[in-house]
């Protein structure tokens, strides 16, 4: 049985969510990460893997190991990107299983030759919540299949919300189609791109690549699974592509700094998240800058002030 959309989960109780996928809800709530991360489980009655197993937290480690049926085993740790809400507790989860971890790489891997020359120069801010000590055991090629006792998984990478994040498609018994998202799709709220980590245009990049994929559901991060999910996709790149017309907008009244411009494009955003929202126009502003559309005074910083070519 699949848990109904619109039903609230109880954290720390293991849900079907999809042949062979049982989701775990971490009570870690917020408004970055909704009602808390979401830990899956792939595969049943043998080694399991078991994907973003969350922050560091006791309860939710008791609760994953608690999921576990008779004769199951944790086989494989993977992480869908390196934010401290997905990550830390696979070093705990894997001293307790033996289990190796799996992600894309250390916190800098996938990061474009730009955001590299960006963060090296400094100026940029940026890193939040980002897990700068984690090392995995093993590293997740591009389009690496990973196979455990009655399951099998694709890693596609997704950078752009986080230049480590993945995706893993999921072959549910009838083919690919069933993705565990991580953070880069989600129904209740955009992600945030906040660079040197976050890349809007590797952002827009990968979702042009989910959407050249078959898909019929997919598993995010936080929040209920997305029964239509390239309608989603969709949404979210027509959604980026309206705030890059507003911030063009806005600046045609005249130069101006990534805070200045969220305020006048993020009119209905809370106070408390309108540092998010700079960040997310900061990664616009880098990224129009890249196609020319704009430039700033002097080397580009979070503090750049930018102005229309």
């Amino acid at each position: 049985m699949h848990q109904p959309a619109d039903a609230t989960p109880v954290p720390g109780r293991a849900e079907q969510v999809a042949p062979g996928i049982r989701r775990i809800l971490c009570d870690n709530p917020s408004p970055f990460t909704y009602l808390g991360t979401n830990s899956y489980i792939l595969g049943s009655g043998g080694g399991v893997a078991v994907v973003d197993p969350g922050p560091v937290n006791d309860a939710h480690l008791q609760a994953l190991l608690g999921a576990l049926a008779p004769g199951e085993h944790v086989s494989h740790i993977l992480i869908t990107h390196l934010h401290s809400d997905h990550s830390p507790l696979a070093r705990p989860l894997a001293e307790a299983t033996g289990a190796p971890v799996l992600a894309y790489g250390g916190p800098t891997a996938g990061q474009s030759p730009v955001m590299q020359a960006l963060a090296a120069q400094g100026g940029l801010g940026g890193g939040e919540g980002t897990d700068a000590g984690f090392v995995p055991d093993v590293t997740i090629a591009d389009g690496e299949v990973i196979t455990g006792d009655g399951w099998r998984t694709q890693a596609i990478w997704t950078p752009g919300h986080h230049n480590t994040h993945l995706a893993f498609d999921v072959d549910t018994g009838d083919g690919y189609g069933t993705v565990l998202c991580g953070d880069h799709v989600m129904g209740w709220s955009t992600s945030i791109v906040s660079p040197p980590d976050g890349d809007l245009t590797q952002f827009m990049e990968s979702c042009d690549r989910l959407l050249s994929r078959p898909a019929r559901l997919y598993l995010p991060g936080h929040g209920p699974e997305l029964t239509a999910p390239h309608d989603r996709l969709r949404w979210l790149v027509d959604h980026r592509l309206a705030r890059e017309a507003s911030i063009l907008a806005a600046l045609s009244s005249g130069p101006a700094d990534a805070t200045t411009l969220a305020r006048r494009v993020y009119t209905d955003t809370p106070q408390h998240l309108l540092p998010a929202a700079t960040r997310n126009v900061l990664a616009h502003l880098i990224d129009l800058a890249g196609k020319t559309r704009v430039t700033q005074d002097g080397r580009l910083t979070a503090d750049s002030v930018f102005r229309l070519t």
